[in-house]
């Protein structure tokens, strides 16, 4: 399973969901262009020490990280994206997931494309919400998502009886550009 935000622009929300990366195991995937740097402080804060532990990979647009996340798939893009949206599709707690489903969500100020979203019909997973309220916080329909996707698609979820070891790469102050892995023209070899 993947996780990828497109066009993010609230570092917070970035860094949270990386922290989510590392405690799942799951890649995140970002997609440029990003409302803020990779040496942002907020979003170093935001991942505390866990950077070490995220398999960050950053592509230059949409279609550079539709490559990579092609690039040895059993089964097509298209039969694997989820994409979230607040407009409509299939609720998320009656959504079937498998577990090489590549989760999508888009920017915070204006969420997905709209030709992506009419390019997948089919693919739009919405978390419900009351009347009056736009949208949920990127960071929260990251968490609720993937784990509602691993436990559904029977991946499962990590095993943690409360007790926590340090990584003992924590304490080299590792920032987002540290860890990341590019795609597309500025990466190297093409690849993710």
């Amino acid at each position: 399973m993947d996780l990828v935000l497109l066009h993010p622009e609230i570092p917070h929300n970035t860094g949270c969901a990386a922290r989510l990366a590392a405690a799942t195991g799951v890649p995140l995937h970002l997609v440029e262009p990003l409302g803020f740097s990779l040496e942002d402080r907020y979003l170093k804060r935001a991942g505390l020490d866990y950077w070490p532990q995220v398999d960050l990979r950053v592509h230059a647009d949409w279609a550079a990280a539709r490559s990579a996340l092609e690039q040895g798939a059993q089964r097509p893009l298209e039969q694997r994206l989820r994409l979230f949206t607040a407009r409509g599709g299939q609720s998320l707690f009656q959504a079937a997931f498998r577990p090489d489903d590549v989760l999508v969500l888009g920017c915070e100020s204006r969420g997905l494309p709209a030709a992506l979203l009419a390019e997948h019909p089919q693919a739009h997973i919405y978390i419900p919400i009351r009347p009056g309220v736009r949208s949920l916080n990127l960071a929260n329909v990251a968490a609720l998502a993937l784990y509602t996707a691993l436990d559904r698609s029977g991946v499962g979820l990590p095993e943690n009886d409360g007790r926590y070891e340090a990584d003992p790469r924590e304490q080299e102050d590792l920032r987002a550009a540290d860890v990341v892995r590019a795609s597309g023209p500025r990466g190297p070899g093409g690849g993710a």
